[in-house]
């Protein structure tokens, strides 16, 4: 029989950052994880989130290593934890869709998402939301910390994503386009993700902080650590550089191309926002 996870506290608004012996309980914001085939880690990640938080909800995205098994038995004693298996797999950007329309329907206004993996810092949770909650209209955003274990590689890789995201949003202070610890405000990122059929799988996470800003959705930047797991601690990634690459390659030339379409609004809305001339 599983242990049960921490209650929730009184529900906090804003909740206090600091660590406390119960998870904060929100009606409006909520933890969304997708996980593929994430092994262990899944459950270490789960437990982390609901310590902190309340309500959690995982999307199972057609997870072929039965690691939803041990979930779903925690989740029957715990009516905090929701988990949704979907019956195969569709990608990361589909399943954040998936547990997005479930949170609007079930009257949820924000959704943080986290990975499944243990990258993400769990702890850090109620600090990201408390923000969302004193400025709602904002997109909490994560922007990574590297420890020695993060691949050199990617860690590059990523200055260029962030490049074109700074040059397609008109330099609208995205801290990081790639790192998934976030707040977004889950009626607008549904809106977005409803117009165009992309943002299903790993090219998620940029094209919705872009999408976002050309919104008006502004960037809120916090720091936050990220490690990656060895695969002798249970680490898996799904991250394949020749093809995933390929995605990205893609994806910011649709984004790039759009923009250019764009960049009368985008200019107007940035002419019209700024304060006046001050000599």
């Amino acid at each position: 029989m599983p242990s049960r996870l921490p209650g929730p506290c009184p529900a906090m608004t804003p909740p206090a950052p600091a660590a406390a012996p119960c998870a904060i309980a929100s009606p409006s914001h909520l933890v969304l994880i997708p996980s593929y085939n994430t092994g262990r880690l899944l459950m270490d990640t789960v437990r982390a989130a609901r310590a902190a938080w309340a309500p959690v909800w995982v999307v199972i995205d057609g997870s072929t290593d039965g690691s939803e098994a041990p979930l779903l038995a925690l989740a029957a004693t715990d009516p905090l934890l929701r988990v949704t298996v979907l019956p195969h797999n569709q990608g990361k950007g589909a399943a954040v869709l998936h547990g997005l329309q479930q949170a609007l329907a079930a009257g949820y206004s924000h959704v943080l998402t986290m990975d499944a993996d243990g990258q993400h810092p769990a702890a850090l949770i109620p600090a990201f939301m408390a923000q969302s909650i004193q400025r709602p209209e904002v997109m909490v955003l994560g922007r990574p910390v590297f420890d020695a274990s993060a691949p050199l590689l990617r860690v590059r890789g990523r200055k260029v994503s962030n490049g074109w995201t700074d040059l397609e949003t008109l330099g609208a202070g995205v801290g990081d386009s790639l790192f998934g610890f976030r707040v977004y405000p889950a009626a607008a990122l549904a809106a977005v993700m409803a117009r165009q059929p992309w943002m299903r799988r790993f090219d998620f996470d940029t094209e919705a902080v872009v999408r976002l800003a050309w919104r008006g959705v502004k960037p809120l930047n916090l720091d936050a650590p990220v490690k990656y797991p060895r695969p002798e601690d249970g680490g898996i990634s799904h991250f394949q550089y020749g093809r995933d690459n390929l995605l990205l390659t893609w994806m910011h030339t649709r984004l790039v191309l759009e923009f250019i379409l764009r960049l009368p609004g985008l200019l107007l809305k940035k002419l019209l926002k700024q304060p006046p001339f001050q000599p």
